[in-house]
């Protein structure tokens, strides 16, 4: 098992990609911290499920946006499971409109939930690596940094900072052993891209290379190499995983 014996924080664990990763990270002897903010019945019944097939897992309610509150959810978690090994910053929201439209508020909410949340859990988790000389921090992205839809100049701005901050974090931690990466996932089967993803149909699997929609578990197996041995020479990427989206190819 790649990652036993490590424990791993997983924001946003409940549904989607987080609950993937948790569930990636249990099989492969992590102990888990699923961190919910309004999911309490989805984060606890993945817990139990983890649990019940001879996992460890533990969900703890924070918002990631909330500075103090991730400071007092780290410190729960280290209590206890022990000290963070791996730390996956997935939380996140989505709020679109057409600038013109779009209110400070929902610009607000999307920088300091997406962005924000991630500067938060690292701030609290980062200095601990530091004196360990060890440490995986796994931030998600979106392909959406780069190439950008309508509507999205919030969501967009918010995953292009998580990519920036990525690269600047590693080069800080790099020397103490600490590895910063990012995963920019493309059209992903989850409640989230729901609303993008009937929007346009069928059509959307014509702009992937690769003919399907990816999964949950696509992003959580690049998750559990970027938090392995595997990865250790690897920091400050951004691994794109889309099934070939971006490559602006149109399948036949």
């Amino acid at each position: 098992m790649r990652l036993k014996d490590q424990n791993a924080l997983v924001t946003g664990g409940s549904r989607g990609i987080g609950r993937a990763i948790a569930q990636a990270f249990a099989v492969e002897g992590a102990r888990v911290a699923v961190v919910y903010r309004g999911s309490q019945e989805a984060a606890e019944k993945l817990v139990a499920e983890i649990n019940n097939k001879g996992g460890r897992a533990v969900a703890f309610q924070a918002d990631v946006a909330d500075a103090a509150a991730v400071e007092a959810c780290v410190q729960r978690v280290e209590q206890e499971l022990g000290p963070i090994h791996i730390l996956v910053n997935n939380a996140g929201v989505i709020e679109d409109d057409l600038f013109v439209r779009m209110k400070p508020e929902a610009w607000n909410r999307i920088i300091q939930t997406n962005l924000g949340g991630v500067f938060n859990f690292c701030h609290a988790v980062a200095f601990g690596m530091m004196q360990r000389r060890a440490g995986r921090i796994i931030n998600i992205s979106s392909v959406s940094a780069e190439h950008v839809n309508m509507g999205q100049t919030n969501y967009s701005a918010s995953k292009g900072a998580i990519n920036s901050f990525t690269r600047a974090l590693a080069v800080e931690l790099a020397k103490r052993g600490v590895t910063v990466n990012a995963i920019a996932p493309g059209f992903i089967e989850t409640d989230m891209s729901a609303a993008v993803r009937n929007k346009a149909g069928d059509r959307i699997v014509k702009f992937i290379p690769m003919r399907r929609i990816g999964t949950p578990e696509d992003i959580a197996r690049v998750a559990v190499f970027l938090a392995s041995a595997d990865s250790a020479y690897i920091t400050g990427q951004v691994l794109t995983v889309d099934g070939g989206l971006t490559l602006g190819a149109v399948a036949e």
